[in-house]
């Protein structure tokens, strides 16, 4: 059974694919953070911006099988897709506590490259086209390889100098948005600074945000 909070299509905001067209599978559940409130202090991620919690959102629910989530999936890719490739991104929460090899299989029977956006605690499942990583806090990794590691800044815990050996195509930086937690400073600033200084890293910035869109 798989549980999904919403499930829409829009374009990628973040990181080297910004701009493509994706599905986005947001499943329900963490692994660092209840989703509620009341635990967000005691937390090991406190940043979350994210409803994760539920079955609820748009074009969400519970799916049985591989194929009947890979169906529902595949019909919010625009039939008239031209020659793009479907991509479909899975998030949560913590995708990787639901994401599995015959949910990846049938994804790719329909055509899709799928992509995944974990913390990188857990192990990834083989088959996943482009893997980003999103460290948080001083949670150990699992997953010190792949497509691109995403390091929302600051986070006192999680400095850049811990991940820069890791084995990955890209790296970003991206300013944490800390209106969730009360506090409108913007880390934009030092985050610039950062990426200047040590040019392995790019700035990451949330266009979906800044554009409007879902």
């Amino acid at each position: 059974m798989y549980h999904v909070k919403e499930a829409f299509y829009s374009l990628q905001g973040e990181g080297a694919r910004t701009g493509r067209a994706s599905v986005f599978c947001r499943f329900s559940g963490c692994n660092l953070w209840s989703g509620r409130e009341q635990d967000r202090a005691q937390a090991a991620c406190r940043f979350c911006d994210t409803d994760f919690i539920g079955t609820d959102g748009q074009h969400g629910g519970r799916f049985a099988t591989a194929e009947a989530l890979a169906d529902h999936l595949a019909a919010l890719w625009p039939a008239e897709g031209g020659v793009a490739t479907p991509y479909v991104v899975f998030t949560g929460g913590e995708p990787l506590l639901q994401l599995d090899e015959s949910l990846i299989e049938a994804m790719h029977a329909r055509g899709f490259e799928v992509a995944v956006e974990t913390n990188g605690t857990l192990p990834a499942p083989a088959g996943i086209d482009w893997l980003c990583v999103s460290p948080k806090a001083a949670t150990p990794l699992v997953i010190t390889e792949g497509d691109e590691l995403k390091l929302v800044y600051p986070q006192p815990e999680a400095l850049p100098e811990r991940f820069s050996e890791f084995a990955f195509r890209h790296f970003f930086l991206q300013p944490m948005d800390t209106a969730v937690l009360g506090d409108d400073t913007s880390h934009l600033d030092a985050t610039l600074a950062y990426c200047l200084a040590h040019p392995q890293w790019r700035l990451s910035l949330q266009t979906h945000k800044i554009t409007g869109i879902d």
